[in-house]
């Protein structure tokens, strides 16, 4: 069977024999995600045999009510319920305190029940919050969202198998991998530097051998920077920023953008779009990401990635010490 790379190959010398280029290849974050699921799946069912019914525990605290963050949560809890994990919803009223939220934080660290914790940002609350002290507040073996000074520090000095990894740039680690596109050796362009997204995805290209430039909103030669790019991972949080004649011819392009923009042909009267320009990347890229359907299903994936490697190391650990 042909891999996803020697089709795309094939079917890309066939369209230039044919003296039109082909478009790209669309990297599907909805199909590898069920494959990530399917395979998570199959691990719980085994802790769950070997250790008397076992399960892999999540806790997504959340402060306030924000409508995108219970959308958020709620295809987080879902994903969990497929896959097996016991996941629960601590809402705290907007009027908490951060001593309460961060009270509430460490009871969760000290309940062996619980593998992973995730605080939902923003949090939305009246009282003043230290987002950073209260990120850090998460026990390290827990941050299964990667957002920790402890595992941050340890992304970027290398050690990709005692942290854990911010889930959207795992998730983009995996649709790369499915290309079949090696990132040793080749020149990555991160646009964007942001704790979640940008700054972890260039570690994690930059451990995995590839030669990464970062941009951001003070890069004054985007468009050139761009061309260089074998690799090209776009956070930046800008409508259609990226446009296509920027691309490198046959380049992997993964778009992590969510915007909304005017579209009267929809119900809502919007669309979502990436922060690539999709239509005209398409006809330069050899790989690209769709938006929907891309890096968005691969962040959730990955969080259940996370959850499921530190039951495992809890199991370990235990079993360590009998």
């Amino acid at each position: 069977m042909l891999s996803l790379a020697a089709l795309s190959l094939r079917l890309r010398v066939s369209g230039c024999q044919g003296g039109r280029r082909s478009m790209a290849t669309v990297v599907s974050g909805n199909k590898t995600s069920k494959l990530v699921r399917e395979r998570l799946q199959i691990e719980v069912e085994k802790m769950s045999s070997r250790f008397s019914g076992f399960r892999p525990g999540l806790v997504v605290l959340q402060v306030g009510d924000r409508d995108d963050s219970n959308l958020y949560i709620s295809t987080k809890l879902k994903a969990a319920a497929q896959i097996g994990i016991d996941a629960k919803h601590l809402r705290l009223p907007k009027t908490t305190t951060q001593e309460e939220v961060l009270q509430r934080i460490l009871s969760i660290n000290e309940n062996s029940s619980v593998h992973g914790l995730i605080v939902q940002l923003p949090l939305d609350s009246v009282n003043s919050m230290d987002t950073e002290l209260i990120t850090n507040a998460v026990s390290p073996e827990k941050d299964v969202d990667g957002l920790s000074c402890i595992n941050a520090g340890k992304l970027s000095r290398g050690d990709l198998k005692d942290c854990f990894i911010p889930c959207t740039p795992n998730g983009c680690m995996e649709l790369i991998r499915q290309t079949g596109v090696s990132v040793m050796g080749k020149h990555a362009v991160v646009i964007g530097r942001s704790k979640i997204v940008g700054a972890p995805m260039h570690d994690l290209l930059l451990w995995n051998h590839a030669t990464v430039t970062t941009c951001h909103s003070k890069t004054p030669d985007l468009p050139e920077q761009v061309g260089r790019a074998d690799i090209l991972v776009v956070g930046m949080g800008r409508a259609e920023m990226v446009r296509g004649e920027w691309v490198k011819e046959g380049a992997v392009v993964i778009d992590c953008g969510i915007n909304h923009i005017p579209d009267e042909t929809k119900a809502s009267g919007k669309r979502v779009v990436g922060d690539v320009h999709y239509a005209s990347a398409n006809q330069r890229a050899g790989f690209i990401t769709p938006v929907p359907g891309g890096v968005g299903p691969m962040t959730v994936a990955m969080l259940m990635e996370n959850t499921v490697q530190s039951a495992q190391r809890f199991l370990l650990k235990n079993q360590l010490r009998r």
